[in-house]
């Protein structure tokens, strides 16, 4: 069988990102089988691309179980290198599409700190000869039901301590957002159980909407595409909104939105970042400068614009 391998073994964030990259190769190749290698949790939304045949699952900079021989074509959506090029380079596919140039004799196109995360997988690909579509962001609706429809998600978690706005603060935007006839359910992994509980409990909704630890990938995947609105942080579930049109509000900390934010242009899609506050000083712990610099009454004037409360 021929194979073209994609390997993008990073966070879900990165994940969707990377979507039209995906695409892009498989219009290109459109007689092989496309091998995405990527964290296990993502595989049902790898579906959801339409890009994807075979799924690997695998873990960052570690190689998946391969199948028969090497692939014709091996396209790394990891990183600069030369790590990751070592990597592939050992699976001795006949074609290594990478930036460069490399150790290991890996050439290509030039990487750029300063560059969107989705135009820079594209212009890799572009200037290897394989043209691709930054804005073919968006996602298919899942198959299966959400577990609540029209719901208001508040995701107050995110990966890293610098990128979470006050707990204290997302509980008053849901206390006003459920007053004006938002149902409010507040999202989380297991680990962000309890942040999730005291948003609610600060703004004064019943228990059962703490749906933190309860949602696999699939099924907040389904939420969010039945959403009428998500507000949360720089994190993967603002992906998401994207992916599937949601209108949203987020807000950026430390990272700015012109590398890692919604395409330009979107009215459903209000970024709130204090970009000159951006280079401060990290915190030892807790939100970082830009972040706490964002008022509720901000997030609330965003909501309005974003979709009318």
């Amino acid at each position: 069988m021929t194979r073209v391998l994609l390997y993008r073994a990073l966070g879900l964030g990165d994940f969707l990102t990377a979507v039209p990259a995906y695409r892009a190769v498989a219009r290109a190749f459109p007689t092989y089988d496309v091998v995405l290698a990527a964290p296990g949790p993502l595989r049902s939304l790898a579906t959801l691309t339409g890009a994807v045949d075979t799924f690997l699952p695998t873990t960052e900079l570690a190689l998946p179980t391969w199948p028969g021989p090497p692939p014709q074509v091996t396209v790394n959506l990891h990183g600069r290198g030369p790590q990751s090029h070592r990597l592939l380079e050992s699976m001795r596919p006949g074609r290594l599409v990478a930036f460069g140039p490399a150790d290991g004799g890996t050439g290509g196109p030039t990487w750029r700190a300063a560059e969107h995360e989705v135009s820079r997988w594209c212009r890799l690909l572009q200037e290897s000869g394989i043209p691709a579509d930054p804005a073919d962001l968006d996602l298919a609706t899942p198959a299966s039901p959400p577990p609540v429809r029209a719901a208001t998600v508040v995701h107050p978690g995110a990966a890293g301590v610098a990128r979470r706005w006050p707990v204290e603060r997302f509980a008053r935007v849901a206390a006003v957002l459920e007053d004006a006839g938002h149902h409010v359910v507040v999202t989380g992994v297991g680990g962000e159980k309890s942040m999730a509980a005291t948003v609610v409990d600060g703004a004064g909704l019943p228990a059962d909407r703490v749906l933190a630890g309860r949602l696999d990938l699939a099924g907040m995947a389904a939420l969010v595409a039945a959403a009428r609105l998500v507000v949360c942080g720089d994190t993967g579930v603002a992906h998401l909104a994207t992916a599937f049109r949601t209108p949203s509000v987020l807000l950026f900390g430390p990272m700015s939105p012109v590398l890692w934010g919604p395409p330009p242009g979107s009215s459903s899609h209000q970024v709130l970042w204090h970009g000159d506050l951006a280079a401060a000083a990290p915190p030892a712990a807790g939100p970082h400068p830009a972040l706490l610099a964002i008022t509720v009454d901000e997030v609330l004037d965003s909501i309005r614009a974003a979709q009318s409360v």
